[in-house]
This record gives C-alpha cells, structure tokens and sequence, in this order.
C-alpha cells in the first residue's frame, strides 16, 4: 500500500476551487486499491481529528490565526502531524505531495524528516505565485526565494502546465521535474432553457442564450479585466459583457471603475459570484463567446471550463495558455485596439459550433478527470 499525504489545500469536501477541486476529483475518481489517500484539513476548531471522505482519511489541522503566515503554519503543522502518524502507524516509505510554494522556505529541516522515515516530497508549484499583484513587494521576494527552495528540497516538481515545467529548467535546472495536467469536468449542463433558476437569472440580468460575452475568473488585476473592459467599451456590438467574480466588496472594483468608467457602459453587466455549478454551466455553454485574460500560468482550471464548454473562446496569448488550448481559440494580446477588433470581426459570424466540436476534443483527449487521476496514481505507485 502507498501512502500519500497531501498538504496545501485547504481540505476535503471541496468548497473553493483551484487545489480543493483537485483533491476531490483525485479520491473521487481513484482507481487502484494500492494507494492511501491522507489530506490535511484546515479547521478553526478541531487538530488531529480524522474522518473518512471519499476513501480518503481527513485529518484536522488547526493552525493559529496570524494573518497571512498562517498558511505557512498550516502547512508546517500539517506535514508535522502527518510524520508522528507515520511513526504511530508504521508506515513505510510515504510520499508528502506538497500543493503550492508557501512553505518553500522553511521546508528544509522538514524535508530531512521526510527522507530520514524513507518518504519522498513530491510539490506542485502550482502557478507563478509570486507574480501576483495582490502580493506587496516582500511577500513576493519570499515567494520567489520560497519557490527556488523548493525546486531544491523537492524530489520531484509536478507541474500541470508545460509551461510551468520548461519555467523550472530554465530558472532551476537542477530540479527534477514531470507533467501531469489539471482535468475538468466535462459533462453538460443537465438545465434546460425553461428551467426556473435560467430564466430567473436571464431575466433579472436582461440577456439572452447565444447572445452575451462572458468573463468568469477571480478578480485580480493580473486577469486582466481592465484591458478587456476597456476594449470591450470601444466595439459596437449589441451583445452585453457578462462577468462572473468576486467583485463584491473589493477595492479593485472602485479602482477599475475610475479607469474604465465601465458604469456609464450599459452593456457591462457584474453580476457577483455563482456557486450552483450546473447553472454556470449553462452559462458557459450558452455565451455567445467566453473572454480568458488569465496571464499568470499555469493551467488555469476556468480555461479547461470554458473549452470544454463554450464554442467560442477569446484567450489572452501567453505560454500557459497556448500550452492549454493551442489551434482551438482565438487569440488576442494587451496591445491597444486588437482585442476590439477580433470582437468587431467575430460578432457579425454565427456558427463556430465546429471550433467548439474541437475545443471539446482537445478537452476529451487531454483533460479528462478519470485520465489525469490515472497518471497520478502509476506517478504515486511507480516513480518513488
């Protein structure tokens, strides 16, 4: 039996995206009997408690509450807990799949306790954290020193974007790297035109199936929504701009607002956050065209949702995306007017049902959940 211990999301069931959603589908849809799945569970009440989830054993964490370097005490206490069970347990020859750079830091002396019970420290660096514009300058210094410590410490970096691993061997070449992709879902909505939840939400935001633009994502900076908005304000289409986030209460939107005076644009519709994933689906499905401005990699999970979704996807040009969707999109830059004219070009066409056919392929041939869990376990079962 392999044990895998996995640090860094913030547990099971899934309730956020991003890792959460990764861990849930890698135990959801495990496949061999000779692995053990073991997730830390961040909790603000209980430590060391453990549950059954999935066929996975849940174990608590409950690190204090220090503002931002919790996550990095969160991390360091779970990888701690996970090494006494092993002790406790006899478990022999673990792997610790550490999600995210946060640690990198201090992962060291771990990474000695690690090896000395012959355990392996397997890290996904996720994407480049460290270029994130909500970090202040010294956050993003350490994340970076943190990053290239990991790529030392680590065994193996598992990377879910091409990208991402020709980063490493370029910046790191001594680590020691593999691919192994995100997945998606990618079974339809199960909503119909006439259901109540679409129409409620179709009407009270005054659009249409096949006739609206749509941006789902955080709303960070580094996603672009200034440049899209900004182009989006200078086409003449009729169609309305339909975003989907987290805008609620976050000082970007006034920021945005002033830059963009997107309010004075009737078209430019917020619309807040939608949880119902079988509604946003349906969203998906039925835009007119989806806008990605995703810059900073690696595979980000709402572009897998948008080609396994949407027939026409407009997508930001950076490796980590073209790594991702390569000949099914249409591509555009941050150079001033070009985004507005592949609008202009693509809101007068109707048909683009066969480059969703494609999209949809690549989706099916690449990014599948049951594939990428199976890749996962032959790496857990036959590379350590």
């Amino acid at each position: 039996m392999k044990h895998v211990f996995i640090i860094g999301s913030r547990g099971l069931p899934a309730h956020y995206g991003g890792f959460e959603t990764f861990v849930q589908a890698l135990v959801s849809h495990q496949q061999s009997e000779n692995i053990r799945y073991h997730v830390a569970c961040l909790s603000d009440h209980t430590h060391g408690e453990h549950r059954e989830f999935l066929g996975a054993d849940c174990f608590t964490i409950n690190p204090p509450k220090i503002g931002p370097a919790r996550v990095i005490a969160y991390d360091w206490m779970a990888i701690r807990y996970a090494l006494k069970f092993i002790q406790k347990e006899g478990i022999e020859n673990p792997i610790f799949y550490i999600l995210g750079n946060t640690i990198g830091a201090f992962i060291g002396p771990l990474a000695k306790k690690i090896h000395r019970v012959g355990g392996q420290l397997y890290v996904n660096p996720d994407g480049l954290e460290w270029k994130r514009s909500k970090w202040s300058k010294p956050v993003q210094l350490y994340l970076k020193y943190s990053e290239k410590v990991m790529s030392k410490k680590a065994d193996l970096i598992v990377a879910d974007n091409r990208g991402i691993e020709s980063y490493f061997h370029a910046h790191y070449p001594w680590s020691r790297t593999t691919y192994v992709a995100y997945g998606t879902d990618t079974t339809p909505s199960s909503l119909k035109p006439q259901d109540t939840k679409v129409r409620d939400l179709f009407s009270r935001w005054d659009i249409q199936e096949k006739e609206y633009y749509l941006v789902v994502g955080r709303f960070v900076p580094e996603n672009n929504y200034e440049t899209v908005i900004r182009e989006f304000r200078n086409t003449k289409t009729k169609r309305p701009l339909v975003l989907i986030c987290n805008q609620e209460g976050n000082a970007y939107f006034e920021t945005l607002r002033e830059r963009t005076a997107f309010d004075q644009d009737d078209r430019i519709r917020f619309i807040g956050t939608v949880y119902d994933q079988d509604l946003l689906k349906y969203i998906r499905q039925e835009a007119f065209a989806y806008l990605h401005g995703h810059e900073v990699g690696g595979t980000n999970p709402g572009l897998l949702e948008a080609l396994a979704h949407t027939d026409v996807n407009l997508v930001l040009d950076v490796e980590f995306n073209r790594q991702v969707a390569q000949d099914t999109v249409f591509y555009w830059t941050k150079e001033e007017g070009q985004l507005r004219e592949l609008i202009q070009e693509l809101d007068q066409k109707k048909d683009f049902q066969a480059l969703g056919q494609k999209a949809r392929a690549q989706i099916q041939r690449l990014y599948t959940w049951p594939s990428i869990v199976q890749q996962y376990e032959e790496l857990f079962l036959n590379e350590s």
